[in-house]
């Protein structure tokens, strides 16, 4: 199983490496921007071309694979090998020439993600992991670093637009208990990122609501190899085990963690976008404003 696990971890690995070529030829360069669901939801040639190529490298390497990417949807027959794909992570910042984006890969054996690879171009970062450890460019990780709010950098993609639709004020009144609890609190604008880095211990915490699975399934797996803690939520449930990147909101922590603040807006939250469901979400968004 290991040794499996290496060999497609190194697939993944070099794809997101000589895929990101094909994104850096846009960065920082003119660029025409589309949206998709709504205008908080960017999407540029690049991305797709990205995934092209993304797509090429893996079933060169692997035919007959299951590719599910953000900007092609699901192709190949069900099987027992899955790749998920974000050609760009934080589209909008890559689009704004901001150096806050990367290319995420993960593969799931009978749905149970065994290697990752999460690259930062920019700045050469390649977070990646298999089924026995997780790396920075290489070397091993942990997700080590601050157990009590007062001390932690949280890293808090919330509030979103959909967060906002209807009553803000307990949406606005958690997230101001989260700036006055919290040494620091930040947006990278990559759930991708936003997790990784928690694996290399940069940060403390993480939590997002509503995503998608190309978004966490690399990083969610890299953060519990570094030996952190990653849970989805569900309708105001949290959900653990090995398809826990299949849920629509996540927590992601340092190891040895417990933030009950964070948790509760998770499942509050969670709830009520749930209940919603995706269409609602996307019409609530894209009236309440705001930027992704």
């Amino acid at each position: 199983m290991l040794t499996d696990s290496k060999r497609l971890m190194g697939i993944a690995v070099d794809t997101a490496r000589e895929a990101s070529a094909v994104a850096m030829q846009g960065f920082r360069k003119p660029l025409k921007i589309s949206t998709k669901r709504d205008l908080h939801d960017m999407v540029t040639a690049y991305d797709v071309a990205t995934e092209e190529r993304i797509r090429e490298l893996l079933l060169a390497h692997e035919p007959g694979s299951r590719i599910i990417g953000e900007e092609g949807g699901a192709t190949g027959d069900e099987g027992k090998l899955a790749w998920y794909v974000d050609p760009i992570d934080g589209t909008s910042n890559f689009a704004r020439g901001i150096a806050m984006w990367c290319v995420s890969i993960a593969v799931a054996l009978d749905g149970r993600i065994v290697a990752a690879a999460v690259y930062e171009p920019v700045s050469d970062l390649m977070f990646h992991a298999d089924a026995g450890a997780a790396f920075l460019n290489g070397q091993p990780i942990r997700a080590e670093g601050a157990t009590r709010p007062e001390e932690a950098t949280l890293i808090a993609h919330y509030p979103m637009p959909w967060d906002l639709a209807g009553d803000t004020g307990p949406v606005l009144a958690a997230y101001e208990d989260l700036v006055r609890r919290y040494a620091a609190v930040r947006n990278l604008g990559s759930s991708a990122l936003s997790l990784s880095h928690v694996a290399a211990g940069w940060a403390d915490a993480t939590l997002c609501l509503g995503i998608k699975p190309w978004d966490v399934a690399a990083a969610s797996f890299i953060l519990k190899q570094a030996g952190g803690r990653y849970r989805g939520f569900h309708a105001g449930e949290p959900v653990d085990g090995p398809q826990d990147y299949l849920q629509k909101h996540y927590l992601g922590t340092v190891e040895g963690a417990q933030f009950p603040e964070i948790e509760r807006i998770l499942r509050r939250g969670s709830a009520l976008l749930d209940q919603k469901g995706d269409d609602a979400v996307a019409r609530t968004a894209t009236a309440s404003g705001g930027e992704r």
